[in-house]
Parts: structure tokens; sequence; C-alpha cells
């Protein structure tokens, strides 16, 4: 299963050339993932994700340009790899016929109150592994 998320595009994410900025489609990444870890997952889960949790890494291509217009873009997001303390979340910003990005962020869950990294709890890992699909993992090397 992979979460869907509709992302607006605004005119001020375009660059001098007229297309979305690179750096802006890592605003994309940040707004579908907050809606998959912090509104659904807490809507299957409600303590999921509530300590916290932090990016480490992100890694992105950037395979065609998206110029603006007024439907949103679809960013797919799915769990290709789960650790104790990781999980691997990747993505497609795409159309129907397109895939403008693949990318995939590395997050850690975090305790903000005692500011170190944590094990993900039992609820957030049976969250994600409905998501988990290790097969479509973004190969973006």
């Amino acid at each position: 299963m992979r979460h869907i998320y509709h992302c607006p595009l605004r005119w001020s994410d375009m660059d001098a050339f007229g297309h979305v900025n690179n750096v802006v489609f890592l605003r994309y990444l940040e707004e579908a993932r907050i809606d998959f870890m912090f509104r659904l997952a807490r809507e299957a889960a409600s303590g999921a994700f509530t300590g916290g949790s932090v990016v480490a890494r992100h890694e992105v291509d950037y395979l065609r340009p998206l110029v603006h217009r007024h439907e949103p873009v679809t960013v797919e997001s799915w769990v290709s790899k789960l650790g104790a303390a990781s999980l691997t979340i990747s993505y497609e910003i795409k159309d129907t016929d397109t895939v403008y990005v693949r990318a995939a962020t590395i997050v850690v869950p975090y305790n903000l109150k005692e500011e170190h990294p944590r094990r993900l709890t039992a609820e957030e890992r049976s969250f994600l592994e409905a998501y988990f699909d290790d097969s479509a993992a973004s190969d973006i090397r």
C-alpha cells in the first residue's frame, strides 16, 4: 500500500527558469511525510510518532522539470526499509504518466524531551508495516 498526497503547486515554487525549484521538491516530500507520519499514523495509532522524529538523510533524483499549473502533483510514498531505530521512506512525485522525482528519506524516531534517537514502538512498527514494500524501493543511485 502507498500513501497518496496531492500537493498543490504555488507560484512562488518556480525558479528563474520557469519550473519548480529543486529545493521546493524537498518541501513537497516534507508535506507528504508529515501527512503520512503525523496525520495518518496518528489516526491509525494514536501514540505514533508523538515523541518526535528527525530526518537523517535525503536522496533525490530529478527526472523531469515540473512547471506551474493549477492541478496538484501526486506524491506517492511508502516504507522501503524498516529497522529497529530508523526507516526509509521512498517517494515518487508524479502525474498519471510522468514521474518528475524519485527520492528517499531516512527518518530516525527521536525522543525530543531527552534529545536522543529512540527505537520504533510496536504501535509505530505495526502502522509502518502496512506501507512496507522493499521491491519498489527508490533506486536513485
